[in-house]
């Protein structure tokens, strides 16, 4: 090769090098300003649809009934002023409030609330005529996977209209081992979801909700968002019942795989029956744990990793209660057949009442929320806070007491609680003192209360 195709040559390269070079640095100058177009065209979709949610709540757990005004986030999904928001932050509400893009403020309407999902949905006053109310649209996440851009919106801290940035960090991620959150995987992200972001949307960078933010870790970067499909069918039948009804079976699973307590089963399908309650309907169908279940009502049931726990909880909430249902299960080498009747899980916490003259208060037993307290008593009412100082407190009871008797008289239900209450706060001549029968981690024991002091007066 001549000297002159070699220089010829090195120019070209050295051209190309140079146009090279140049569209890379222009594409690097020009991706941040597109970026920013992105995120801005993002937020102004969702921003008028994002509302400041204050309700007014009631709060027993001192002692006495308290009422302050708490905070969290929303997001209006419909033109006529349907919106979404978590269940903790309206929880035990006794009036909502809310701040509207435009800074007006209008009290809304719990329509429903699901605690297993942390989901409540709320109704706007209805929008002048010929009007609507600016909204978000649900993205379809089928496609969604990790590395993603992603923001969260909402008022953290009480800060209005706030938006983070980040990235999902998980699509699927099952938070279910210890805590009540089974129905469903999560979206984790490193948006910052702080205090106030509750109930707040996590949008993509087309401005569709992906998820519902609903938990950080403090200090670690880590939240976590309702994913938009679970919101969705939650939404739809509060929408219609005002509430979410499930079925209990009382069966405790556990994936055939499981990383968390590096348990392993070897089978290939079905999912593993840790534990079965008691006097429940599986203990009553004969169901044992350690059984596989492989089947249920002629389906089969897929829950090797726990990723995919929530549809086989979800399936289970949804079998029609007082009907018997087929299950086929894998009991060491047989296939067994069994038929079980599940119940209605229960629907309500059960009432609050404030003693207030004995600076206490009171909540019925529930079995879901309370369940230590139902086994020891399946009806009753059990002492939900104690004042300090008080009455209750000087005289020796505790949280958690379930009371037996009150002033001789037998109380199961919270009517019984009010009656025997208000009957000796009217009795003036009587002294101000009371025998109580508690049963206390299983024991009984007899407490005088001691009522004469009224701290409401110091």
């Amino acid at each position: 090769m001549t000297a002159g195709r070699i220089s010829v040559r090195a120019g070209i390269i050295a051209t190309l090098v140079t146009i090279i070079a140049g569209m890379a640095s222009q594409a690097i100058c020009q991706e941040p300003a597109d970026f920013r177009q992105i995120i801005s065209r993002a937020r102004a979709e969702v921003f008028p649809a994002l509302i400041f949610v204050k309700p007014i709540v009631e709060d027993y757990g001192s002692g006495e009934k308290k009422q302050a005004e708490v905070f969290g986030s929303g997001v209006i999904i419909s033109p006529d002023g349907y919106a979404v928001t978590n269940w903790h932050v309206v929880d035990k509400a006794v009036r909502i409030n809310c701040v509207l893009y435009d800074e007006r403020q209008v009290r809304v309407e719990l329509i429903g609330s699901d605690r297993d999902t942390d989901l409540a949905l709320l109704r706007l006053p209805d929008p002048p005529e010929g009007k609507s109310y600016p909204h978000a649209r649900f993205a379809d996440t089928t496609g969604m996977q990790e590395g993603d851009f992603v923001m969260a919106l909402g008022s953290p801290f009480g800060f209005q209209r706030s938006i983070s940035l980040g990235i999902i960090s998980n699509a699927q991620r099952y938070i279910g081992f210890d805590t009540e959150y089974k129905y469903n995987t999560w979206i984790q992200t490193d948006a910052a979801i702080n205090p106030g972001n509750s109930g707040g949307p996590l949008i993509d960078t087309r401005g569709a909700i992906v998820g519902i933010n609903t938990l950080g870790i403090d200090g670690s970067g880590i939240g976590f968002s309702i994913p938009a499909s679970c919101v969705q069918d939650v939404v739809a039948r509060l929408k219609r019942d005002g509430r979410v009804v499930r079925a209990h079976t009382g069966l405790r699973l556990q994936a055939l795989k499981d990383f968390h307590s590096n348990t392993f089963v070897d089978a290939e399908h079905g999912v593993l029956i840790a534990g079965v309650e008691e006097n429940s309907p599986a203990a009553r169908a004969g169901i044992r744990a350690g059984d596989i279940l492989l089947t249920l009502d002629g389906k089969a049931l897929d829950g090797l990793y726990a990723e995919m726990l929530p549809a086989i909880w979800r399936a289970l909430a949804d079998l029609q209660a007082d009907g018997p249902v087929p299950m086929e299960l894998q009991r060491d080498s047989e296939k067994v057949q069994v038929r079980i009747t599940p119940e209605l899980k229960g629907l309500s916490e059960g009432e609050d009442f404030d003693c207030r003259r004995w600076n206490m208060t009171v909540k019925e037993i529930n079995k879901d929320r309370t369940p230590q307290l139902y086994y020891l008593r399946e009806k009753g009412v059990f002492i939900q806070g104690i004042r300090y100082p008080g009455n209750a407190a000087n005289s020796g009871l505790g949280r958690r007491d379930i009371l037996l008797t009150i002033d001789k008289e037998p109380v199961e239900t919270m009517a019984d609680v009010k009656r025997v209450y208000e009957r000796i706060l009217q009795d003036d001549k009587r002294e101000k003192k009371i025998l109580l029968e508690v049963l206390r981690s299983g024991l009984r024991k007899w407490i005088v209360l001691d009522y004469r002091r009224d701290y409401e007066q110091e």
